[in-house]
């Protein structure tokens, strides 16, 4: 059994990868945009890091979104129906959670095949 971690760090690995399973959480790094501009750049970020790792959106098994504000949920939306792959959609659970960085509007956790 291989466990590859990328950029490990002691808190936490950005990446972790087991039997061709990719497991990463994204979060925004422009905090002042809306939320729909926080979500489509969460999901680039997500495009890279799946690149990185061999992998790409259509592969994406599960996607777990975290939104601050329920009333956010259209324009999150937007963005992830003009991003995710025709065809190839995860499974997907959005839940309303209080996160962390009061400015994060969106946080996105994946799991996808290599």
């Amino acid at each position: 059994m291989t466990i590859e971690r990328i950029r490990p760090e002691p808190r936490m690995s950005d990446v972790v990868i087991h039997n061709d399973t990719i497991y990463y959480t994204a979060v925004p790094e422009n905090l002042d945009a809306n939320v729909k501009d926080q979500t489509a750049e969460t999901l680039a970020i997500i495009d890279a890091v799946l690149t990185e790792a061999g992998s790409d959106k259509s592969k994406i098994l599960d996607a777990t979104l975290f939104l601050v504000h329920k009333e956010d949920f259209p324009a999150m939306n937007e963005a992830w129906d003009a991003w995710v792959s025709p065809g190839h959609a995860p499974v997907r659970c959005t839940v309303q959670a209080n996160l962390m960085n009061p400015k994060y509007k969106i946080e996105i956790k994946i799991i996808a095949a290599r």
